[in-house]
């Protein structure tokens, strides 16, 4: 069986900016997968490239067996797509978004409607069919947007950012569906996001960072490898502070954003020992079991949410373009 996603080598660049950076890794199908990275992080533009936006410029791709480059017809077939932006008509109703939808993939009219009536079962909108979209909540819109990707049965989804604008209560609805979905249908998800605890989900995660990969793996897995509990220390003096703590403690201390950070099993029996060491320049010490910001930090030695480069992955111009389009 052909993996869902075999990617070697993807770099794509904006000019003289690498977006994607020679990022290589498979994705099963079945799977539950997470695209997960800060703003700048190169992920939306992955999602474009994979989604067959942008053309491939280096490397391999082959999705369900077909190559990306060579055969993108038979890819776009078997492709359920979900972007950031709406792309619902917002003056249309719910069923005549879907009937739109479903033309398109050329469904007949039977099997448009036996479609259209199972998925807004499935999501639970039968009772909304003849609204405007104008009139749903952002929750409802999401979920015309995933029966609207669903309609001709894509064996690969992907969906970017998807949680984006949602409460809470609508993120828990939108998880349990996708994993009805994959469920039910063996439909393979992944999934674009900068949130952890959405990452924290799926079955496997890919973190980016500057369009690598950072680190690869179940999010069980990926905090365990950590290597210890987190503590981090509040000080005036963080360099100096780090400093002491190698030398008194042979341990290997970092400096991210001002504090003072090292991970250590049985963090809590550190606590005293650094307070006691140090009472004067310690202001503030924490700890906390291993998150996947903790991941990203060992990795790459910077917070998550301080780390974005900026807050797109494609020059503001080119980004407003793809937007109106």
């Amino acid at each position: 069986m052909p993996a869902a996603i075999h990617a070697q080598y993807v770099t794509h660049r904006y000019g003289d900016r690498t977006a994607v950076d020679d990022l290589t890794l498979e994705i099963a199908e079945g799977e539950l997968f997470a695209f997960l990275g800060p703003n700048g992080s190169g992920k939306t533009t992955l999602f474009r490239v994979l989604s067959t936006l942008i053309p491939l410029q280096e490397g391999d791709v082959a999705i369900l067996g077909h190559d990306l480059r060579r055969d993108m017809t038979a890819v776009r077939r078997q492709l359920g797509v979900v972007f950031q932006a709406p792309s619902l008509d917002k003056k249309l109703t719910v069923g005549e978004n879907l009937t739109h939808q479903g033309r398109l993939y050329g469904l007949s009219s039977s099997e448009l409607s036996a479609r259209k009536t199972e998925l807004l079962a499935a999501v639970g909108l039968t009772d909304r069919e003849r609204d405007r979209v104008e009139t749903l909540s952002g929750g409802m819109r999401r979920r015309v947007e995933l029966a609207k990707s669903m309609l001709h049965r894509p064996r690969l989804l992907l969906l970017d950012e998807p949680s984006t604008g949602l409460d809470p209560g609508a993120r828990i609805d939108l998880w349990k569906y996708l994993r009805q979905v994959r469920e039910r249908d063996g439909v393979t998800i992944v999934l674009t996001t900068h949130l952890l605890d959405e990452a924290d989900r799926a079955d496997r995660i890919a973190i980016m960072h500057h369009g690598r990969l950072a680190a690869l793996g179940q999010p069980d897995a990926l905090r365990a490898a950590v290597g210890g509990d987190a503590i981090t220390i509040k000080t005036d003096h963080p360099d100096e502070l780090s400093k002491s703590i190698a030398e008194r403690f042979t341990v290997q201390p970092a400096v991210i954003d001002g504090a003072v950070r090292l991970e250590q099993h049985e963090g809590h029996q550190w606590i005293p020992r650094l307070v006691e060491a140090f009472p004067a320049e310690i202001q503030t010490i924490t700890l906390g079991k291993p998150t996947l910001e903790d991941v990203f930090i060992a990795r790459t030695g910077h917070r998550f949410f301080g780390d974005a480069s900026g807050d797109e992955d494609q020059p503001k111009k080119k980004r407003r373009g793809l937007a109106r389009g």
